[in-house]
């Protein structure tokens, strides 16, 4: 019981939430090479949560529910009703309400952009879209939401919608884009399919985007050969863009994402069908002309959502990358000599969770979503005593 106050109260001074909001018999504590770690539960009684996102200035937080619902948690820890002004989502199979970022000027307009699966498609396909709205001073809903980007033609029946949202440091918006579990069109620079995408924040595209004026070609295309990419972030003592995407069975990989390359599925894959047989278009492990993963998981941990770790109130996990892992149950922590993947810690483990994505905070903590009709978000920590 010591050690539970002890942990709690360490924990909860100058952190986003009072103690009050701490679910404390629920605290759990875990062991890792850099001492005990602790999972506080936040909010319970989510609904499949998919992304969180943090106010400014310690106003509480945003999650997505993927049926279709974006809620407020406020400062002391309380869920909000449903907002308005949401979009109505394809809530079907991997579909429905997905990520959630703020624009990087959130404090002069409010903006909030979110991903998610819309349907409307020949033969009741869906694919992904992306909107914004206007956080309403009251934060009651979204005003004004309108689309900026539409992955056409809609393809999926319900898998691989990719759709995480990234900016950059010069303010362009990336987003990624699942292959609609139709591997060919990952290659096509028609479509959508299989992407990452840079856009302005309004939807309109830089005219140095590499394909532009190209017959035939999608404008907004970055880079190409993508699976069912569901991690995305800046790194942020470099500035590149790293993603992370599902292999097949086998193959799950983290690429960083360079203009105009072509990251190889389905001609290059570690992985293999899940009936156990071969990919059809696949020619070997790497192919002439695309990029090899930056590091790859010959076993698919099924990650997701991904956090580097750059405050200062944990210092063994700096330059630390932590990737949320669905299959497998765990929170994955890779260290780096550069870039350079050196190590690998899988972490809670014994919350024998689904770990749908992980965010730092403005308090320096770990916040981890796990998915399920009953999620949590926990915070996570480090014991420094």
């Amino acid at each position: 019981m010591f050690l539970r106050k002890t942990l709690l109260a360490a924990m909860c001074a100058t952190t986003l939430l009072p103690l009050a909001a701490v679910y404390a018999a629920d605290v759990q504590s875990f062991t890792s090479e850099q001492g005990r770690i602790t999972a506080t539960p936040i909010v319970k009684g989510l609904d499949h949560p998919w992304a969180v996102a943090f106010l400014p200035d310690k106003r509480g937080l945003l999650v997505t529910e993927r049926p279709g619902h974006l809620r407020f948690v406020s400062p002391d820890g309380k869920l909000s009703a449903p907002l308005t002004g949401v979009p109505q989502v394809w809530a079907k199979g991997q579909g429905g309400l997905l990520d959630v970022v703020l624009s990087p000027d959130f404090k002069q307009d409010r903006m909030v952009y979110l991903s998610y699966a819309e349907g409307g498609g020949e033969g009741g396909k869906a694919g992904t879209a992306v909107g914004r709205g206007r956080l309403a001073d009251d934060l009651s809903g979204l005003k004004d939401f309108k689309v900026i980007l539409r992955q056409e033609p809609k393809l999926s029946t319900g898998n691989h919608f990719g759709s995480r949202l990234a900016f950059d440091r010069d303010g362009y918006l990336f987003v990624t884009l699942g292959e609609n579990n139709d591997r060919p069109t990952a290659q096509d620079l028609d479509k959508l399919q299989g992407k990452v995408v840079r856009i302005f924040p309004d939807g309109r595209v830089p005219d140095d985007n590499p394909f532009v004026g190209q017959e035939g070609v999608r404008p907004e295309i970055w880079s190409y050969g993508q699976r069912n990419p569901q991690g995305l972030a800046l790194n942020p003592w470099s500035g590149t863009l790293w993603e992370n995407e599902h292999g097949p069975r086998g193959g799950d990989e983290i690429n960083i994402i360079e203009r105009g390359k072509n990251y190889g599925w389905p001609l290059a894959t570690h992985g293999i069908n899940y009936s156990l047989t071969p990919i059809p278009e696949a020619k070997g492990k790497t192919v002439e002309g695309t990029v090899a993963p930056h590091h790859v998981w010959e076993k698919s941990p099924a990650i997701s959502g991904m956090a580097f770790y750059d405050a200062d109130r944990f210092k063994a996990w700096q330059h630390n990358l932590f990737i949320g892992a669905l299959a497998s149950q765990e929170l994955i922590r890779l260290q780096f000599d550069g870039d350079k993947v050196i190590h690998e810690e899988r972490l809670l483990g014994g919350l024998k969770a689904r770990i749908r994505d992980v965010r730092q905070g403005p308090d320096g903590f770990l916040y981890v979503l796990t998915d399920a009709d009953d999620g949590v978000l926990y915070r996570v920590g480090l014991n420094q005593d």
